[in-house]
């Protein structure tokens, strides 16, 4: 079978590398694209050819008009974005595309309303997907009228993760309140184009995600991991990893959520497990490849592949299992981890009474090699990315 030419964009992305090397183990032509270079995908060995383009956060337009002539130009036969902005930025102009080259997503209005945190939570309240205890402000000053009658701690949350104002991105991020008068200030502090904002109950419990691929209005992959360790340790970037059995429940939910949006593509579904209860609440959809994948590839899920395959009109056999226990691990990230949880204490990184002593992680730290654990950026057979990132660690701090 005869390779395509793919370009992947936001090549300094750990999800891009994973994709260029997948693709290019294939036999595909694969193009890194992104804002510099060289850039952790565009040093790989699976890399054929380099470009970069106007940084898609400051300068929309300029991104844009480089891929769709990076598009015509070099004949490619598929666009694989990796990040929610370059996904939406080409959902948005894919009219503009020549005819041959195709990009595996949903239209923009569905990619945009998968983004749009509010608008899941509707959905999935319509749909009988539980949902945390949630409260929609369109403005900061409505935060009056509700701020005495919630339970604390309450988590802000905007609708948006990234929000496109005069022609460039701001990025949004999640806040927590621990009374009345916190709760507030944080949200006046806000500026008012990042509404509307959501405050939410605090779930307190393990995270539970379905990654999944679509075609047609069916699944053709699904998976899932449990995260061991992340940065900031209290929670965010998973930096430890390992790949677990599909919850059923979860399974459903997310199926019925993406058949709802229209779903083409991969797509991330987040939940979390409450403690209280056990019971599932969503917490949102990422439609766009997740900083994880290399995770999913090493276990047997190769989503990029699948997605070549499903924009060009090939029907890939639905994948129905993959290796359970298998553990991916980004090392500086790790790193980072522990560095916080060692020169911080527990109380500054909102970690819980129950967590592990510094001593205790220090030592599940120390645990650098085991039974099917792998290195996300550090390959023996492509060590330049991880040669770059080890630079950059030591000097770009």
């Amino acid at each position: 079978m005869e390779g395509l030419r793919i370009l992947v964009t936001d090549s300094d992305a750990r999800s891009a590398l994973a994709a260029v090397r997948s693709l290019g183990r294939a036999g595909h032509h694969v193009v890194a694209a992104g804002p510099r270079h060289p850039s952790l995908a565009s040093v790989s060995r699976y890399c054929a050819e380099a470009l970069t383009y106007p940084d898609p956060a400051k300068d929309s337009a300029g991104f844009v008009r480089t891929i769709v002539d990076a598009a015509s130009c070099q004949k490619i036969d598929v666009l694989m974005p990796m990040t929610e902005i370059t996904t939406l930025l080409l959902t948005q102009n894919q009219e503009r595309l020549p005819r041959h080259c195709k990009l595996p997503f949903p239209d923009d209005k569905s990619v945009s309303l998968a983004s749009d945190k509010a608008h899941v939570l509707d959905l999935a309240h319509t749909l009988g997907v539980p949902i945390p205890a949630t409260i929609k402000l369109d403005a900061p000053q409505d935060i009056t009228t509700v701020a005495a009658n919630l339970t604390y701690p309450v988590v802000i949350k905007p609708a948006r993760s990234r929000v496109l104002v005069d022609g460039h991105f701001v990025s949004t991020s999640v806040a927590y309140a621990l009374d009345g008068s916190d709760l507030e200030r944080k949200v006046r502090a806000l500026p008012e184009a990042v509404f509307p904002v959501l405050l939410q109950e605090r779930i307190e419990g393990p995270g539970v995600g379905v990654f999944a691929c679509f075609a047609e209005g069916r699944p053709v992959a699904l998976f899932a991991h449990t995260r061991l360790r992340e940065k900031p340790p209290s929670g965010g970037v998973s930096v430890l990893r390992e790949s677990a059995p599909l919850d059923p429940v979860a399974v459903e939910h997310s199926e019925r959520l993406l058949r709802a949006l229209a779903w083409k593509g991969v797509a991330m579904v987040e939940f979390k497990r409450d403690q209280r209860d056990g019971s599932l609440r969503l917490m949102e959809i990422n439609g766009r490849f997740w900083g994880s994948l290399q995770l999913a590839i090493d276990a047997g899920v190769d989503f990029p592949a699948l997605l070549a395959d499903i924009a060009v009109g090939r029907t890939p056999p639905p994948v129905r299992s993959y290796r359970v226990g298998v553990r991916t691990r980004w090392l500086w990230g790790d790193v980072d981890s522990l560095l916080q949880v060692l020169f911080r204490s527990h109380a500054q990184l909102n970690l819980p009474p129950t967590a592990p002593t510094r001593l205790r992680w220090l030592a599940e730290f120390l645990k650098l090699w085991g039974r099917d654990m792998h290195y996300e950026v550090l390959r023996r057979d492509d060590l330049k990315p991880w040669l770059l990132e080890t630079r950059r660690w030591f000097t770009e701090r």
